[in-house]
């Protein structure tokens, strides 16, 4: 990557996200693996020209939410490959100047993890409080309200014991206790297990869940039936969320993680970054820490609530620059594994405004794999539904936005030679594919790839402040990008109708327009854009 300071890595870099199941499959049994990412680390490095890949969990696991149910923090599923070719992946990776970043679950392990195992075999087992347990209520029954993020209650009772421990997922998922040393030092030593193998960062799974209410008090009923998070989740909407995650105490751990990240043998650029599905800013911005000594970035989700609307986006890219502390670093998120599609949200032509929203902006974009083709959201049949969620709770699954990676119009897709993927592909993968887009000057991946280009060679793009201009039409929203020396003036016009603003200096020269037809923009200050079109303008 092009650094042009000494400004982080993860500041100036586009994060790529992985999911392993369903980026490239190499061995031919319909499910992808670390080889297949080795295979395609050209087309991140050179093709697309992204910076830094996260992998979503590929450690041995019954796959009962299909990773995230850990049996052991130090080793590769076989599923995906060894250790071997784990490590000559992230030598391969950082040979191409690629950063690799790896999923961390902290909050819960698999129930058939060794430490479970001894856990709940009997009441004095030296492991018993590595996991949250508790007797019934008075009279029987699970010893608090607490309810799951799957639906129903976030306990279980376990035959040998009669005890009852918690899982804020799937029961298959038990909760780790924090507030054990014990637990602490070993999820730790995970850390450091893969900080020394090289990797460069940690994504850290449902970071705000793992400290709660040292007394389990009850939540409070819903009355209001607002949302907790960006989209309806549910029975687990029927409650306030208070006691069951983000206790203060959470803030210390962090502490100490940050500490053991930043001060770990060279390189001394590694960066953690947190799934937090917070909307209370003040509370969000916690989670960099009062000193900016926790995480390097809380992930940013808010832009999830304002798909294609352009004056709800303007006013929550407003309010995160508002909200952060001196020196504290913004990201934007507008796809991932647990979301739909963003070709779907979007649309056709809100999508290459989408590409150059979310890497135009100031912060750090992580960018979902597909999305640069505009994968859309899929519509799995029940037969072949494999997410827990949605089949637990019908309408919450995310089997849609999982599906295969595409990367020919070859059957599977260039994904597989498998019969059949271990998810279906989506119905127009002939046409939506890699090879098809690239030799398409006009495709959403070549957008992408001219989008990323760009960012790469421009400073004022990467690091430069984010000034919003104020006049500009309905549905459109427009903002600048400056340092000492240069300014770049993007707007996007997210409704049909041709737009026109006046810009605050004389325009200088299209630098890209999402609209392969335009090719300069006249002298002056006023700038006319089609419909669904956006532009980057130097000025």
């Amino acid at each position: 990557m092009t650094r042009h300071d000494t400004t982080p890595w993860w500041q100036t870099g586009v994060l790529y996200q992985i999911y392993p199941r369903s980026f490239n499959d190499a061995n031919g049994d319909g499910v992808g693996d670390l080889d297949g990412v080795l295979e395609k680390l050209d087309y991140l490095s050179d093709t697309l020209g992204i910076d830094a890949l996260w992998l979503s969990p590929f450690y041995p696991s019954p796959m009962a939410d299909f990773g995230y149910d850990v049996a052991d923090y130090t080793n590769v599923d076989p599923l995906f490959g060894d250790l071997a070719i784990f490590d000559r992946l992230v030598a391969e990776a950082h040979a191409r100047g690629l950063k690799v970043v790896t999923d961390y679950v902290p909050n819960h392990s698999s129930d058939r993890h060794p430490w479970f195992l001894e856990s709940r075999s009997s009441l004095d087992n030296p492991r018993r409080d590595w996991y949250v347990w508790r007797d019934p209520r008075p009279g029987g029954g699970p010893p608090n309200n607490w309810i799951s993020i799957f639906g129903g209650p976030a306990w279980t009772q376990d035959e040998t014991t009669g005890r009852y421990y918690l899982h804020s997922f799937l029961k298959e998922q038990p909760d780790l206790n924090w507030r054990n040393p014990a637990v602490r030092e070993a999820m730790f030593d995970a850390l450091r297990f893969w900080l020394r193998r090289g990797v460069d960062g940690f994504r850290i799974d449902v970071a705000h869940f793992i400290m709660k209410d040292p007394q389990l008090r009850d939540n409070p009923r819903n009355t209001a039936a607002a949302v907790a998070s960006h989209k309806p989740m549910g029975e687990y909407d029927t409650l306030i969320h208070v006691y069951d995650r983000g206790h203060e105490d959470i803030h210390q751990v962090f502490r100490d993680l940050r500490r053991l990240v930043d001060t770990y043998p060279e390189p001394r650029d590694r960066m953690t970054v947190g799934e937090i599905h917070l909307f209370d800013w003040a509370e969000w911005v916690r989670y960099y820490g009062d000193a900016l000594d926790e995480l390097h970035m809380p992930f940013n989700f808010s832009l999830l609530k304002a798909d294609g609307n352009a004056a709800a986006l303007r006013h929550l890219v407003d309010e995160l620059e508002a909200a952060l502390p001196p020196g504290a670093w913004p990201n934007y998120v507008l796809g991932n594994h647990d979301e739909p599609r963003l070709a779907s949200r979007y649309g056709e032509a809100g999508s290459r405004l989408a590409a150059m929203l979310l890497l135009m902006l100031r912060g750090t974009p992580t960018l979902y794999y597909g999305d640069e083709i505009g994968i859309p959201q899929a519509d799995i049949p029940p037969a072949r539904q494999q997410d827990p969620w949605g089949r637990r709770m019908p309408g919450q699954g995310r089997d849609g936005c999982r599906t295969p990676m595409a990367w020919t119009d070859a059957p599977g897709a260039g994904f597989t030679t498998a019969p059949a993927p271990w998810l279906p592909l989506h119905n127009d993968y002939e046409t939506r594919n890699v090879a098809h887009q690239l030799q398409d000057p006009a495709s959403l991946l070549n957008l992408y790839r001219q989008l990323l280009a760009l960012r790469k060679a421009t400073p004022a793009l990467q690091t430069g402040r984010y000034d919003p201009v104020e006049e500009v039409p309905d549905g459109c929203f427009g903002f600048i990008r400056r340092t000492a020396t240069e300014a770049f003036l993007i707007v996007l016009n997210f409704s049909a109708a041709e737009q026109s603003i006046t810009a605050p200096s004389p325009l200088r020269r299209l630098l890209l327009s999402t609209q392969p037809d335009r090719t300069e923009i006249p002298s002056g200050t006023t700038l006319t854009l089609q419909g669904y079109e956006g532009v980057i303008v130097a000025l």
